[in-house]
């Protein structure tokens, strides 16, 4: 094997150890939720601090991402990958060791941290060992199916780590595989970071909008509990726009910004992030809203419910290989567009989920469509989001993605909620009973999450420039015409 060839085969097992460490985190967000129950009753939690599990992850997860994206750029990506891992594995190890709710919920703070930094830095990495065209898009399909399908196989891992082993086993699976990947980072990633001269960091754009994005975060996460119009609701939120707008002002009069903000004169990086906050806030809550269906209303078993997503991940691995091939002759904007409109069906047709239904009449059919919409999503989103980005800004763009997508998971959990428990509260008002209410309210959860979903076509056809995507399937063809040429 020549020196060529073995570098070219290192370049993608290093894909396959990214999207690993990816997978990871995505799963992370969802691998909990099946064993709230077992983790309420061992650790003695109260029934108002329970959700906190999740949303501590979520919420330091989502409002560090963009200072991970830079730090990345600035430190280098692979330290910062490598730092993020270990992080996230000796979090997650104090997790499973917690003998109480408050130790629980600071572990799981700290995973968001570590997730926070490894997850742009990993898709930083990507975009700078893989060439942008042909070769790119294949490496971010990849990327695309198992960070799509991490949501789906945590429910499906969550449920027989907790029934076979214990809930602890949620949080230890992430030690050996986040110090593993520690490890093989040296020799498989090559270091990298901005050229910029200027090494120094905005200390000020930093603070102000990671205390500005971790109080919306916390704002939205907690407007289902409190009520939106609620003094804790209008208080946080009023805090958030206070920080972000300093956070603005800030980076105006900075040398050395933290988000540069002529990253944002791409129009098609800008539009992929709208359409990043409007996926996110459909599709989140879809798994939140499909699981409690299954259990509460149909009364399947965890592990039931679990397996019950084995179709929905494997069709988004799928799907995403499939969109992978499509941006490269077709563009992203297209894939996008089409993604979103069978996002808005699969939505539209879950909202006629029913009391006496079943697996095959009410949730296989709208899983499989909405999983393609998922996978023709995920993959033209990111790679609009990087395209035409400088590699000094790779790490921001990379951060920017994620963030969108975070923030508007924790923004459609928080309104679809507040719609779901509405309905339910006024069925129980009336007299119904507990699986009719509560089917109803998941009905008006899922139609509005159509709504979001239409959104984000329109998002697509308005704000993605047909120009950039064209050029992309212009370089993609030379990338493979070039490939053909040099063999």
């Amino acid at each position: 094997m020549t020196e060529a060839q073995v570098a070219e085969k290192r370049r993608w097992i290093a894909l396959a150890l990214l999207a690993t460490a990816q997978f990871v985190v995505v799963l992370d967000a969802s691998i909990v939720n099946v064993a709230l129950p077992s983790i309420g009753k061992a650790l003695d939690f109260s029934q108002t601090n329970l959700p906190w599990v999740v949303n501590a992850y979520v919420l330091t997860f989502g409002g560090f991402l963009l200072l991970g994206g830079r730090a990345a750029d600035l430190l280098g990506r692979r330290r910062v990958f490598m730092g993020g891992l270990i992080l996230f594995a000796f979090a997650s190890l104090a997790g499973g060791l917690a003998t109480n709710e408050g130790q629980l919920i600071a572990a799981r703070a700290v995973q968001g941290l570590g997730a926070a930094l490894l997850s742009p830095a990993a898709l930083s990495i990507v975009t700078n060992t893989f060439r942008d065209g042909a070769e790119r898009n294949k490496a971010l399909g990849v990327w695309g199916a198992v960070a799509g399908a991490g949501g789906a196989a945590g429910v499906l891992l969550g449920g027989i780590l907790t029934s076979g082993l214990g809930w602890e086993w949620v949080l230890w699976v992430n030690f050996p595989v986040g110090l593993i990947a520690a490890a093989l980072s040296p020799s498989l990633i090559a270091e990298s970071r901005s050229q910029s001269r200027t090494r120094h960091f905005d200390l000020a754009g930093a603070i102000t909008v990671t205390a500005g994005l971790s109080t919306l975060v916390y704002a939205l996460v907690g407007a289902a509990d409190a009520g939106w119009g609620s003094t804790k609701t209008v208080g946080f939120l009023a805090a958030s726009a206070a920080l972000l707008a300093a956070f603005v002002a800030i980076e105006r009069r900075s040398s050395s910004p933290l988000v540069p903000f002529r990253i944002f004169r791409l129009r098609t990086l800008t539009g992929a992030n709208v359409i990043g906050v409007l996926t996110g806030a459909s599709l989140f809550s879809m798994f939140f809203f499909i699981s409690l269906y299954m259990q509460q209303v149909l009364g399947y078993s965890p592990i039931h419910a679990g397996l019950s997503y084995l179709p929905l991940a494997l069709s988004i691995i799928v799907s995403a290989g499939i969109a992978s091939t499509l941006v490269t002759r077709v563009g992203f904007k297209p894939v996008m567009a089409t993604g979103m409109a069978l996002i808005a069906a699969g939505l539209a047709w879950f909202s006629q989920v029913s009391v006496g239904g079943g697996f095959l009449t009410d949730i296989l059919g709208p899983s499989l469509l909405a999983a393609v919409g998922l996978g023709f999503v995920f993959v033209p989103q990111t790679i609009a989001a990087v395209s035409g980005v400088e590699e000094r800004d790779s790490g921001l763009a990379s951060g920017l993605i994620n963030t969108s997508q975070q923030v508007g998971g924790a923004l459609g959990l928080a309104v679809l909620s507040t719609i779901a428990n509405s309905r339910t509260d006024h069925l129980f008002a009336q007299g119904a009973n507990q699986a009719h209410a509560l089917t109803e309210g998941f009905q008006a959860a899922f139609l509005a999450g159509a709504g979001i979903a239409v959104l984000g076509l329109i998002a697509s056809l308005t704000l993605i420039r047909g120009r950039d995507s064209r050029a992309h399937v212009e370089i993609s063809n030379g990338g493979e015409v070039a490939a053909g040429a040099g063999a």
